[in-house]
């Protein structure tokens, strides 16, 4: 039998988590605008915004110690913490991509193909997407242990199910981007940068996945 969440902690630790997400998602947010601005190599706010990334990252990291730091020690709980702590690290990578990205892109500017320009903002706009259902299924998990309602738990799976449609969604249309890439008649140097921009992009969609999988796993307790 489950012991109900709200019996081991003041406050559930799903909630920070939660906390942690919408951070992650600020981020994504910014790194959406942050494209928009290298595509428009005019733009004078991508520094603004690289640093918006920081702050946000920043304050990410202060959630995530505080997750780590504040789960009880001895008491039996309905999730293992190994499990919360491999999630948090799943959805704290999705930062690590997005700082990546940015680096990268910072690195070389590279005109980016009108060919690619509309699917470029379409993956990281189905990244956004599945780090947007990262709060719902916390939500939703929160509510199966709190109330052990079977319904809860269908919806954690549905939206995990979601989350990676989602990344499949992306995979599929960085693929695409790399064979246009490929076969377009630009410098090499060129070719390479943007190839390795787009696999950092593709990584954050991955982490939303792998945060999904962690999820799975803690309701399959």
């Amino acid at each position: 039998m489950r012991i109900p969440l709200l019996t081991l902690f003041r406050k559930s630790p799903f909630e920070d988590l939660k906390t942690h997400a919408h951070k992650v998602k600020e981020c994504t947010w910014m790194f959406r605008r942050a494209i928009e601005c290298y595509i428009d190599k005019a733009c004078e706010e991508y520094e603004y915004l690289a640093k918006e990334v920081s702050r946000l990252e920043n304050e990410a990291d202060a959630i995530k110690r505080n997750i780590r730091g504040h789960l009880p020690k001895g008491v039996i709980m309905p999730v293992d913490k190994f499990q919360i702590f491999m999630y948090l690290r799943e959805q704290d990578r999705v930062l690590d991509a997005v700082e990546d990205a940015l680096d990268w892109l910072t690195f070389r500017l590279t005109d980016i193909p009108k060919e690619v320009e509309k699917d470029l903002l379409s993956l990281v706009d189905k990244d956004i997407e599945a780090i947007g259902l990262l709060g719902p299924m916390l939500d939703a998990a929160n509510a199966y242990f709190r109330y052990n309602d079977e319904k809860d738990r269908e919806r954690v799976k549905e939206l995990i199910r979601e989350i990676r449609q989602k990344e499949h969604e992306a995979d599929q249309i960085e693929k695409k981007m790399k064979k246009t890439i490929f076969n377009l008649n630009i410098e090499p140097v060129s070719i390479c940068h943007f190839n390795h921009v787009l696999d950092k992009i593709g990584e954050i969609a991955d982490h939303a996945e792998n945060a999904g999988d962690m999820m799975r796993a803690m309701m399959a307790k």
